[in-house]
């Protein structure tokens, strides 16, 4: 019997220990994620990408409040509406993983600031914050751009980790008028839980593995110096109320659907949620092309035309005497 209990007792107790070692372990590499480099060849394809539709770039570089450079591209497309979109990618990649997203947008006569966020790509920055920090590099960002290009409208779209940043801008900066999202995150703790089910079984993230999580978050809180409860898109956008497009990709295991649907919950502006059908994380593109881009560039049209309307003058028809 005793042996028994001994047994049972290591069972259940070796995977929540085995899950807080590799949380503390795993911590250091959160903040200081896999760094893409924004290689020639990659410079090179986009050049060929936006060339092909008209538009032109050029360097973009603005410096954060900290001090750290932001360093992208300003894309102005061939025929111009007079607007412009924020484009920010996922964790572990850099502007370039967004030229697909940029070509839909530059097509429908939007212009385009593609940044690589901080500790990504280019960029300076010593810590990915997940958006503690970047908000705040957005807002500089919209600073530069305001001042060189004055932009009639301004809208964000954002992926993944990218999605959870402009979110949480939004929330901070009123300049951002409209955002559209493919597969965010509800905030850091609820991410975590997903990692440390292995992406693949949240509920033993949130149970038998949880305290991977909860120390994972801890000592990243810890090493970075930021609270991480507050880096949560769900609770950016009860704060502000704004226009939302929000889209999750209905096989991906990275970030499932309950984020987007948490985050729909919370919204306290006009909101819709589309699933993609068979998409992996941030595949929506790929997996439904013509609709994806129905989808966004409507949405920002249609916010576009609202916006025009509410700050039209009004004019008063007096009846013929």
């Amino acid at each position: 019997m005793k042996r028994l209990v001994r047994i049972l007792l290591v069972v259940s107790l070796f995977p929540p220990l085995l899950s807080a070692v590799a949380g503390w372990m795993a911590a250091p590499g959160f903040l200081h994620p896999e760094k893409r480099e924004l290689s020639p060849d990659m410079v090179h394809d986009a050049d060929i990408t936006l060339a092909q539709i008209g538009a032109r770039r050029e360097e973009f570089d603005v410096r954060a409040p900290d001090g750290s450079m932001m360093r992208g591209w300003k894309v102005r497309a061939a025929q111009r509406n007079g607007s412009w979109i924020l484009v920010v990618h996922g964790v572990a990649d850099n502007r370039y993983g967004m030229t697909e997203h940029a070509r839909l947008l530059l097509q429908s006569g939007y212009g385009v600031v593609m940044m690589d966020s901080r500790a990504h790509g280019t960029s300076g920055g010593t810590i990915a914050s997940y958006g503690w920090l970047e908000r705040k590099d957005i807002s500089a960002v919209i600073d530069e751009l305001e001042h060189q290009e004055h932009p009639e409208h301004l809208f964000a779209l954002g992926n993944s980790m990218g999605a959870g940043i402009v979110l949480q801008a939004a929330a901070a900066d009123s300049r951002i008028e409209a955002v559209a999202t493919e597969a965010p995150f509800a905030n850091l703790q609820e991410a975590a839980y997903d990692y440390a089910g292995l992406q693949r079984w949240p509920l033993l993230g949130k149970t038998f593995f949880a305290p991977g999580a909860w120390i994972l978050i801890l000592r990243g809180e810890h090493l970075a110096g930021f609270p991480a409860s507050e880096v949560s898109p769900e609770k950016a956008v009860s704060r502000r109320g704004f226009p939302l497009l929000l889209i999750c990709d209905g096989a991906d295991v990275v970030l499932p659907c309950r984020h987007s649907e948490k985050i729909l919950r919370a919204a306290a502006g006009p909101k819709e949620l589309w699933r993609v059908p068979g998409a992996m994380h941030t595949g929506g593109l790929g997996a439904a092309t013509e609709e994806f881009r129905r989808r966004v560039v409507l949405f920002f049209d249609q916010q576009r035309v609202k916006e025009n309307e509410r700050t039209a003058p009004r004019v008063t028809h007096w009846p013929d005497s």
